[in-house]
């Protein structure tokens, strides 16, 4: 039973990459990561295709015993593959020095996926989690400063703005290991950039290929990178769609279904790696700025007890 469940599983997700080569669903796609960022290619696509406005899912029982939420009566869950792997006990032909055979007995763990259900936050109902409900990065970059420190910190390598001649909003050197981006560009232009160079110092550099990989055509990498920044982006509230998707649209129309499965699986591994950073960076920034805020806060208060304290002795200096 559970291999039919997942023939239809699997069936319905190469459906699902057919119709991504469609910008209009590619999109949909990518925004559906940004939110599932830490779940494979494969399970975001199939909460997209279930339910495409699904922003966070979990088990029934992890709702109730994690969450203090239940499924509400009536409601149809979102069908994912989980894994389920199997330990087992093989035997494999070994060799003595002296070149005798002999069977040596091993474990071995076998890869197996097995169909699970999940339900979204919207079909349950309990217990509010506010760090859900609320989205501190959104509107037009209104923490433009954060999240650029965040993203110099998030880098491998250095990033330097300077003024850029050809129209290049900027672009990655190997050579050198360093990031330019150009100047005077817009907010959201600025990081979106700085998000697609750090996602091409990430997965581009031939420098530190081995020579035996398959080089990548630049239309992939202008996918993978601008794909990766998209997600990264609309993950923290910033609107890339109008620029991002005449951007992929131009470089991926020649892409094999091949080609573009493989990447989608590039393009959620990077995309959650650099989320899982910045988030972490964005954190650390917030508590160095109340710590600064309470030294100044301290250092205020000294302030005034010392001016109080001068008063106070002027004054009784005075009565003498």
């Amino acid at each position: 039973m559970n291999n039919e469940r997942v023939k239809e599983l699997t069936d319905k997700l190469e459906c699902g990459l057919e119709n991504l080569k469609n910008s209009e669903e590619f999109k949909k796609y990518l925004t559906c990561m940004s939110k599932f960022h830490s779940y494979s290619y494969n399970n975001t696509l199939l909460i997209m295709m279930q339910n495409p406005k699904a922003t966070y899912v979990a088990g029934f029982n992890s709702w109730k015993n994690n969450f203090k939420r239940n499924v509400k009566k009536g409601e149809k869950g979102i069908r994912i593959l989980a894994p389920a792997p199997v330990k087992k006990m093989v035997e494999t032909k070994r060799y003595d020095k002296e070149g005798r055979q002999f069977i040596e007995q091993e474990e071995v763990t076998i890869p197996i996926f097995k169909p699970v259900t999940v339900f979204d936050i919207s079909q349950t109902e309990g217990e509010p989690i506010p760090e859900l409900m609320t989205d501190e990065l959104t509107d037009n970059v209104k923490n433009f400063e954060d999240i650029k420190k965040a993203l110099i910190h998030t880098s491998d390598i250095p990033i330097i703005t300077k003024d850029i001649e050809g129209g290049a909003k900027g672009y990655f050197d190997p050579k050198a290991q360093t990031i330019y981006i150009n100047e005077g560009m817009s907010e959201s232009q600025t990081i979106k950039t700085m998000i697609h160079e750090i996602a091409h110092s990430l997965l581009h550099d031939y420098t530190k290929q081995a020579d035996k990989e398959e080089k990548k055509d630049r239309n992939t990498k202008e996918v993978e990178a601008e794909s990766v920044a998209f997600c990264v982006s609309k993950h923290f509230g910033i609107d890339t769609d109008d620029y991002s998707f005449a951007y992929i649209l131009g470089w991926s129309k020649d892409a094999t279904l091949h080609e573009f499965k493989q990447s989608l699986e590039t393009i959620q591994k990077c995309s959650n790696r650099l989320i899982g950073r910045l988030e972490a960076n964005l954190i650390d920034i917030s508590k160095e700025k109340k710590s600064i805020k309470e030294r100044l806060k301290d250092s205020s208060q000294r302030s005034k007890e010392q001016k109080t304290t001068r008063r106070e002795k002027t004054d009784e200096r005075d009565l003498i």
